[in-house]
Parts: C-alpha cells; structure tokens; sequence
C-alpha cells in the first residue's frame, strides 16, 4: 500500500511538471507567434532604419535629414568643417548657422562664458560651402547692459545688433532672462521710429532666428513674467517689418520673411496673392523654400508643400502685402492649449498695408504638417489666429474646410498669425519585453509553481508552520508575473490600423483644443494596473509576514507565536493592499472624476502601471504615497530584522555546540541567501537605478531585472530543490524513467554481438604515440560485459 502511494506521488509530480512545462512553452510559443505578426504588419509600411544615415529619420516618404546632411539618404555634407581663423577656433557649423567659438569670455568680464566670436557658413553664388570672417564681440558688454544701451536715440544700432546676435549664437545657454532682454533689444531695432538700416534688421532677424532654438521651458518662463509683453511686441513688428522688404525675402533656419509689392496696374479690382513653403530635406528652413505668385486663381498645393496661404484683397488701395513664417511657436506662448509631441508646428502670418479700419482681405490657408505617421495618428484640429489682445489661440472668423487632396484647409475673414492647432491619438509606446524579462519571469513562473505544489502536496510529511506564509508569497507573486507578462502592455498599441482619415474629422468643431494629444481610453488597461498595484504590494507584504515570523521563530524561540497568528496574518496579507488600492483609486476618481481620462492619474498611457509623477507633483503623487512610501517602509524593516537574524542566528557560531562548528561557510551563505529571497531584499536595487549616469544606471537596471525576475526560480531552487523530500522523489522518477529507457533500448537491440566488438575495439584503442591493434574478443569477455553493463544500468 504505502509504494502504491509512493507511486502514485511520483507519477502526480511528473505530470504536474510536465503539464506546467507544456503550459509555459505554449504561452511563450503564442507570445513569440503575436511578435511575427505583429512585425509582418508593419514591415510592409516601414523603411529599415538603416536606408537614412547620419541621424536621418524616415518619415513622410523620405528621409528627414539633420541641418549638417542633405540628399537622399542624408549623405551629402552640408556643413563647415572645424576652423581655426584669426586665433579663435570653430567647431563644425551647419550651412547657414553662425558658428559660436570655443574661445569664451573670461570670468571677470560681465559677458563670462560667453562666445567671444561667431562665424558664419554659408553657400556661394556658386552654390559652394565656404566660410565667412570672423565676427568679434565685446566681453565687456551682455544683454542687460545693451538693453540700457538701446534706449538711448543716438545709440550705434548696428553694433548692438551685431553683439546682441553673438551673444545668442549659443542657444543651449540662453535663459528665460536672456529671452527677455534680447527681444527687448530686437524689438527697439525694428522700431520704425528708430530708423535702424537694413543691415542692423537682418542681423536682428538672424538673432531671432536663433532665440527659436533656444528650450520651451525658457520661453515658458518668459512669456510667465509679470507685464513682459515683449514677445507681443516682437510678432507685431515682424508683420510690419514683412511689409518692408519689396519683392525680396529673408530666410534663416528658423524664421522666412517675404514682401510683395502691387503696381498700379495690379491694383485695379480684386487682387490675390498665393505664397508658398515647400517641404526640405531638413526640418529647418532654407533658402528658395519660399515662394510668392500674385494674380492666381488659387490654391494648387502639391506633394512637395508644407503649407500654402492665398490672400484675397478685394479693395485697389493695397500696395503691398508680406508674409512671415516661424518654424516653430515658441513665441506665442498660449494659457489654454499645451503642445506635449516634438514635431514641428510652424505658424503663418499675413498682412497688408491697408489700415486697421480698412482691412477687407480673406485668406486661404493649407497645411501638410510633418509627424512621425507611426506614433501618431491625426484625430482633429483647429483653424486658429493669434489674438494679440489676449496673448492666446482665437478661432474668431476662422472655419476649417473640406478636402479631397489629404491637405489641411482653413478659412479666415481678416489677416493676421495663422496655425493650425492639431490633435492627434498617441500610439507611441515602448518595445516589448526583452529576451532576458521573458527569460525570467517564465522561469518564475515555473518555479513558483512548482513550489506551491510541492508545499501543499507534501506540508504533512515536512510538519512545518513555515507553509502557509511561503504559499501566500508564491501565490501573490506567481499571479503578479503573470499579470505583469501578459498584461503590462496597453493594447491600444494594436489599435491603429491607419494615418487617419481626414474625412473622419469633425469640420463643424473648430474649438481650440486643450493639448495636442488625446489618449484612447482603455478601463482593461486600468484594471490590469489596478491588479499589478495590489499584487506587488501583496508580494512585499507577505516578504514582511517572513521577516516577522522568521523574527519569532528564531529570535524569539521560547515564546509561541501570537494567537490565530495564521488568521491574523492572513487578513493582513491580503487585505491591507487591498484598502490601499481602493482608497488610491478612491481619491483619485473623487477628484478628476468629470474628466474622461481620470484614469490617466493613476496609470501611464504607455504601459499599465502606475503614473509617473510631474517634477512639480510628486507630493500628490498616487506612485509615491500608495507604492513607494509603503514599499521602503518594507524594506527598512525587512533589511533591520535580516541583519539581526543573520548575526544572531546564521552566522553565530557557539563553541559549546558542536553542530555550529560542523556548518560550512557555504552552507551558512545558502541559508542567508534563502531569507534575502524570501525577504524581497534584492529590491532595494530599484533605489540604485536613480543615480544620474547612464552607464551606471544600465548596469544596474540588468541586475535588477535578474535578480527580481527570477525570484521565483530562486525560492523554487532554495525552499523546494534543497529539500530532501524532493531530492528523494525526484531520484525516484528519474529512476523509474531510466528503467523505463533501459527496457525500450534493450528490447531494440538487433546485433549486440556487433556493437559489444565495436565498444572492446574503442576501449582497446592505444595512446597517441603507440602502435593500434585490433583486440579479438571471446565469447566469455562478451557475456562479462554484458552482465557489466546491465549492473550499471541497474544501479542507476
């Protein structure tokens, strides 16, 4: 009776292990079968990333090149190369930029750190690279002081332009102050009062050119300072300064100015005036991208156009009309709508010489806007103006229209700075699972359930109280490697099945939208969140239950547990998570309950796990009080109690007992590491991966993932393997399995005769340096190992 339970043991685990093998390869299978197709779908869509070289990125049906590249594949050079001319010295310089030198200003100079000279490259007439002379400025002078300076009516307006626009060649350091001051000082230049000279203007315009690559953050700042109308100032004399240049125009990287002037007999009767940016290799601005057609019917984009605006002047008292393009809206810092996504949103001014009073244009406008097609997905937009009065977004007089080319159209009863405010459907989300946390939550998961049927099946034969605590453990985190393999992704990713329809839009709707993304809500993506915030946080509770039970098992070995400890625990594990979750949640519904995405509070739009807060709302963050908080108390307590049980207790040695003497050191490391696995300290690696170095931070973001994903499989190898019990019953099977081999490869032997002449030959074979003979065996040798070989197969 009892080898008929001892068999019937045997064959439950090895089917129990074959089942849950079978089980995780045809899970892994089916994942690997969703990633082929999956890559099939997009494939056929997308171009090798390899096809753009030098930093190009694909997009729009070509390569979109760096400003130092050009050419179809971004291989042509368009750039200066490092120079050194009159003892300064010039790095690399893109074709149209001024170049700031590596020579910067002394630090008791009021322009410290700053440039000391800039340089320009730029094309000949010969449509050769070549580089301009030097121009040096004065370390005794910065922004703060030429803003003084340009207030005075006699002031050298040539020359603090010059300086002005040297000390913001050097983008990256420029401030919202320096914002501030040098738009101050550009606005005093194209003051028509001023009478500046046409240089001075076009050296300022390249100074705005450069004020646009300075961060958001800093025009943020300056746009927030108290009564700072500067910027204002500067759009409105932009649109004035366009009507000054003729029939010619001013392009720089960032900023295109182009003028048209009517004769008197263009001026007789209605008037239209069509002007046109066409779309470059390169996300800047170039010369010849701008062109201006008077006399037209109307709009005729094409492939190649960005944008096109067509001014309608139904009065003969127009003599002239410009137009202004910004690559990008920095200056028009708006309160109401947020631009989250990184593609260029380029805005468009229009104006003519008539007076305010007599103004009687319409302008058509069509846009083709660049973004990444395979992240982003066009949901909506707007036809707005900049309403100078309010310093905002308006869509007074503006309505959108419908096309059948693919083009953007907007329609606007006055002129004035036009854009096109979009909105798009987010699917930028990150890769899957890499190899390596694949690879070890499925050993985990493995592992962890092996043990927690190990420990169920045999807790009678062990008669340990330590049971129930490691089974809740492997529970908690078999379902949270699970939830977090299965579930961490959003399945919005699969969602997008096209660019957009641009018949889709609603043309009606032309309200100005509040940021320029919107999130596709998804509850099951919440509720996965919801599930993984509650089962980690379950995992960490049952790591502290451990540590306090090993604490009074050990340490406290002559007085008995608390009474109904399983019960009291239990409620503990499981239910104290619970209440934190829900009053997370709770709050978080309570107060963004009216906003449709109020789940995005509490969970990432890119994977569903808890949000990650802004710099300025960690306070208020459900990430750190319903997670973090809790989770280093944890772990403080749980690091404090393996430290005295490994003192006192794993690595005490009593010179009175023998059985300490007789414990190895590695024994007694195997024991420490099964309480560090048990006790979750190899979490507290998750506080290294903050440090500021990247390299640093990769490190130890890989041991992270090992060690954490594979916990599962260490509990398994340390609380199940170790044990005698499974050692013996796993010497079983294999033994039962090996007889089983044995008897199926002996009932298939046909010609032992042979292959016991060919094993005596192989086994009789000489060293390297001897002779080889053949021995001849006898019938008895045969029979002797036979019997030999039956003995060792028998013994195994």
């Amino acid at each position: 009776m009892a080898s008929c339970r001892a068999w019937n043991l045997r064959v439950l685990v090895a089917v129990v292990c074959g089942l849950l093998t079978g089980i995780i390869l045809g899970l892994g299978i089916w994942r690997i079968v969703i990633r082929i197709q999956r890559g099939k779908s997009t494939s056929s869509s997308s171009t090798p990333t390899e096809f753009c070289r030098n930093g190009g990125t694909w997009g729009n049906g070509r390569c979109i090149c760096t400003e130092e590249w050009k050419g179809l594949r971004c291989t042509i050079a368009n750039f200066c190369e490092k120079s050194t001319y009159m003892g300064f010295t010039f790095a690399r310089i893109p074709v149209g930029r001024y170049g700031p030198s590596l020579q910067t200003c002394g630090k008791d100079t009021p322009n410290a750190g700053n440039p000391m000279a800039v340089r320009l490259c730029n094309l000949s007439p010969y449509g050769e690279i070549e580089l301009q002379n030097v121009t040096i400025g004065n370390c005794n002078e910065n922004l703060e002081t030429l803003e003084e300076q340009v207030k005075d009516v006699a002031a050298p307006l040539n020359n603090i332009s010059s300086e002005v626009q040297i000390l913001t060649s050097d983008a990256n350091k420029l401030t919202a102050e320096n914002i501030s001051s040098a738009t101050r000082v550009v606005g005093q230049i194209f003051n028509t009062s001023r009478n500046a000279s046409p240089e001075a203007k076009k050296i300022a315009i390249v100074t705005v050119s450069q004020l646009l690559d300075a961060s958001g953050d800093a025009f943020q700042q300056a746009a927030a300072t108290a009564n700072n109308d500067a910027l204002t100032t500067l759009i409105e004399q932009m649109e004035t300064y366009s009507l000054s240049l003729g029939n010619q125009s001013v392009v720089e990287p960032n900023i295109a100015i182009q003028s048209a002037n009517f004769s008197s007999e263009d001026a007789v009767g209605p008037l239209s005036v069509r002007f046109s940016v066409q779309k470059g290799a390169s996300s800047s601005l170039l010369s010849g991208s701008t062109s201006i057609h008077t006399n037209v019917d109307g709009l005729n984009p094409d492939g190649q156009t960005e944008l096109q605006v067509l001014l309608n002047m139904t009065k003969s008292n127009s003599k002239a009309c410009g137009f202004v393009v910004y690559q990008n809206d920095k200056l028009f810092q708006s309160k109401t709508f947020t631009a989250k996504s990184n593609f260029s949103q380029k805005i468009i001014s229009s104006k003519t010489d008539e007076n305010e009073q007599d103004q009687s244009a319409s302008v058509d406008m069509v846009f083709s806007p660049r973004y990444d097609q395979k992240e982003f997905q066009l949901y909506s937009y707007a036809c707005v103006y900049w309403n100078l009065s309010t310093r905002d977004w308006d869509t007074y007089g503006c309505q959108k229209d419908k096309g059948t080319d693919g083009f953007l159209r907007c329609r606007c009863n006055h002129t004035t700075n036009f854009a096109v405010l979009m909105t798009f459907k987010d699917y930028q989300y990150p890769k899957s699972l890499d190899i390596l946390s694949n690879a070890g939550c499925a050993l985990s998961i493995t592992g962890l359930a092996l043990t927690i049927i190990f420990q169920i099946v045999t807790r009678k034969v062990r008669k340990t109280s330590v049971t129930w605590v490691l089974v809740n453990l492997c529970i908690s985190m078999l379902i949270f490697n699970l939830l977090f393999v299965f579930g961490i992704e959003n399945s919005n990713k699969n969602l997008k099945t096209s660019d957009g329809d641009i018949n889709d839009i609603d043309f009606d709707n032309n309200d100005v939208p509040q940021t320029d993304t919107i999130n596709i809500p998804n509850p099951m993506c919440t509720a996965i969140a919801a599930l993984l915030h509650y089962f980690l946080l379950v995992t960490f509770t049952w790591n502290a239950l451990s540590a306090a039970q090993l604490y009074y098992l050990l340490i406290r070995t002559m007085k008995p547990l608390p009474r109904h400890f399983i019960l009291f625990i239990s409620l503990i594990g499981w239910g104290v998570p619970a209440i934190v979750v829900a009053i997370t949640v709770g709050v978080i519904y309570s107060q963004n309950g009216k906003n449709p995405q109020w789940e995005l509070d509490y969970r990432q739009e890119k994977i569903c796990w808890l949000a990650i807060p802004e710099p300025n709302g960690v306070i208020k963050s459900p990430l750190l009080w319903s997670f973090i908080v809790p989770i280093t108390i944890i772990l403080i307590s749980n690091v404090a109690i393996f430290i005295t049980i490994s003192i006192k207790v794993l690595w005490k040695n009593n010179q009175n007992l023998t059985s300490t003497k007789k414990v190895s050191s590695m024994k007694k490391i195997v024991s420490t590491l099964s309480v560090a696995v048990v006790f979750g300290i190899t979490w507290i690696l998750a506080y290294l991966m903050l440090v500021n170095d990247d390299s640093i931070r990769i490190i130890f973001s890989y041991i992270f993932c090992l060690f954490n994903t594979t916990q599962g499989l260490q509990i398994f190898i340390l609380y199940t393997v170790r044990t005698k019990i499974f050692q013996s019953e796993a010497s079983k099977v294999l033994t039962l399995l090996s007889s089983v081999g044995r008897r199926k490869s002996l009932s298939s032997v046909t010609r032992p005769r042979l292959r016991l002449r060919m094993y005596n030959f192989l086994r009789s074979l000489p060293t390297l340096h001897e002779h080889f003979r053949l021995l001849e065996t006898s019938p008895s040798t045969e029979e002797i190992t036979l019997s030999e070989s039956d003995k060792a197969k028998e013994s195994m």
